[in-house]
């Protein structure tokens, strides 16, 4: 993806509006800011990033909900201040409220219909349980964010950052390594040991996804795939 970075017209604090539409159906998911930093991450990556006013801090689509966004193109408007981002959406939905697009309340209908309250369609998941800290593909989501912002920003004495800095073949030492750990504390009586062997072999496996670029949903989608019942069992 080609863009000139520089030719665009940030505003005054440094950021640029980005309409994100489905790639293969049209619909328009949402809206969101990116800054230089984050659509420069994005033009590396190959998946969403925006800039988070409220928080002050970039972030990845998905990044919780594991709902992420993988790019195709990214196009800028004729004034140079607005950016459109084809993508195929991961997931049910983009919008937090559980909704497939944020643009899911029809204003002009709901005028039309006398004052329908435009209510819009049924959600496509539940957001308590996508987004909830206690459910496992949204922590794993969650860790995953939070590494890959740990490899674009890194931070002298993280763990994680050394990881990054020694490269790919380090990286694949330690996910073997934690693999044989767990072997090891799956013959302990005891459950605990293998608890923590497993979260350090999950948290290696998820350093490897950020090396390679691969998103926790990708393999989400795969396990589905394997599911009775899939295209794939049929």
């Amino acid at each position: 993806m080609q863009i000139d970075v520089d030719a665009l017209r940030f505003d005054a604090q440094g950021l640029i509006p980005a309409v994100v539409q489905e790639r293969s159906t049209g619909e328009v998911l949402m809206v969101a800011y990116m800054n230089r930093e984050s659509l420069e991450k994005t033009l590396a990556t190959g998946f969403t990033w925006f800039y988070s006013r409220s928080r002050g801090r970039l972030w990845q689509k998905g990044e919780q909900s594991g709902h992420v966004q993988k790019v195709h193109s990214v196009s800028v408007d004729c004034d140079g201040d607005a950016l459109l981002v084809q993508v195929t959406q991961e997931g049910p939905g983009a919008c937090h409220t559980g909704h497939r697009t944020c643009f899911y309340r029809d204003v002009y209908a709901a005028s039309k219909a006398g004052g329908a309250d435009g209510s819009g369609p049924e959600k496509a998941f539940d957001p308590e349980k996508v987004y909830s800290r206690e459910d496992g593909s949204g922590i794993l989501a969650e860790l995953h964010g939070v590494i890959a912002e740990r490899k674009a920003h890194p931070k002298e004495g993280s763990y994680t950052t050394y990881l990054f800095n020694e490269g790919i073949n380090k990286i694949l030492k330690k996910v073997g390594e934690e693999a044989a750990e767990v072997i090891i504390a799956a013959k302990d009586p005891e459950d605990d040991p293998l608890i923590y062997e497993a979260a350090d072999l999950l948290y290696h496996l998820l350093v490897l996804l950020v090396e390679r670029n691969i998103a926790p949903d990708a393999v989400f989608s795969e396990l589905r795939r394997r599911r009775p019942g899939s295209s794939a069992h049929s």
